[in-house]
């Protein structure tokens, strides 16, 4: 079974998926064959319907690192990545039926995104980059872009020089979520710190050849994702925000700010990439300043209260 596991792994890279799709699958699948390996099951054709439903049991009752049961999200992915993987030899008829095709994939919690910041809270985490410096000027210029682009942290790490259009004011987005190329727009003060950034730190941060990354490290390398999510959650931090998330979080304040200036939820979807409105719609729920301005004009209790204010008032 490990020797078809490497056929599919091998079979996603050929047919163009997504790098983290084939890492979440070889991480999942890797798992599955363990417990596989201690249950005595070494070949497809041992692997039931009862074998699987084992084995969602066993994960139900499993502990991550910090002892905590895995979470129903983590649950579904490791078992998705059996039932692709079991599809897959399925269509392959390296297996007559399918034993993973009547598994339920445990239901994901209706999550909001984490909390925004204002618009007055995200003008304090800017002004803590001090653009005087070459660092600091760099880091200034990719929080522009995360707040008014709102794009991923991957995407914002892999941009390169070209892919800001200065003249149009779009930014290209090369293989974003899912593969997909995409433009969206960026503000005029995110281009100009940007253009700032490029002309004044990036040339010396450059070190032997020019990888043509947009934002380089000290090092003259691309940033990893893990030392992007770093550098923003320092600056969260020195602003006062310790606990309020890293990059996705200006992502999630970008989103709530656009609807709530007026901007229609489609139009949002395209810009952050999403390719279900069901995910955009989402932040609706954050947004509820149209939801407040309604609440105060049409519910009986607000209005009986503005009439009681009113006589107040009135009095002598």
């Amino acid at each position: 079974m490990h020797d078809h596991v490497l056929h599919f792994l091998t079979w996603l890279v050929s047919t163009n998926h997504a790098p983290a799709t084939v890492r979440n699958h070889r991480t999942g699948l890797r798992r599955s064959l363990d417990w596989c390996d201690a249950a005595h099951i070494g070949t497809l054709v041992t692997v039931t319907t009862a074998a699987i439903e084992e084995y969602r049991m066993a994960l139900f009752g499993a502990r991550a690192r910090g002892g905590n049961t895995l979470s129903w999200a983590t649950q579904g992915e490791y078992l998705g990545t059996v039932k692709n993987f079991l599809r897959w030899c399925h269509r392959r008829q390296l297996i007559l039926s399918d034993p993973g095709e009547e598994l339920v994939l445990p239901r994901r919690p209706y999550r909001l995104p984490l909390g925004v910041l204002s618009a007055a809270e995200v003008e304090l985490v800017l002004r803590q980059a001090d653009h005087w410096t070459v660092i600091g000027l760099r880091d200034r210029a990719m929080l522009e872009v995360f707040y008014s682009t709102g794009l991923r942290r991957a995407e914002v790490a892999h941009l390169r020089v070209g892919d800001v259009d200065v003249s149009r004011g779009v930014v290209l987005v090369r293989a974003g979520k899912g593969q997909r190329d995409r433009v969206t727009p960026i503000g005029r003060r995110a281009i100009r710190w940007t253009t700032r950034y490029i002309r004044q730190s990036r040339p010396r941060l450059v070190r032997e050849a020019d990888p043509g990354i947009l934002f380089l490290t000290a090092r003259g390398r691309g940033f990893g994702l893990n030392r992007l999510s770093e550098r923003v959650s320092g600056y969260l931090a020195k602003a006062g925000f310790p606990h309020r998330g890293s990059c996705h979080l200006f992502r999630h304040t970008a989103a709530t700010r656009l609807l709530e200036g007026g901007a229609d939820i489609r139009e949002v979807q395209e810009i952050l990439g999403h390719r279900n409105l069901t995910t955009t719609a989402r932040y609706t729920h954050l947004s509820i300043v149209r939801l407040q301005i309604v609440h105060a004009s049409a519910h009986p209790a607000e209005q009986r209260g503005r009439k009681s204010a009113r006589r107040w008032l009135s009095r002598p």
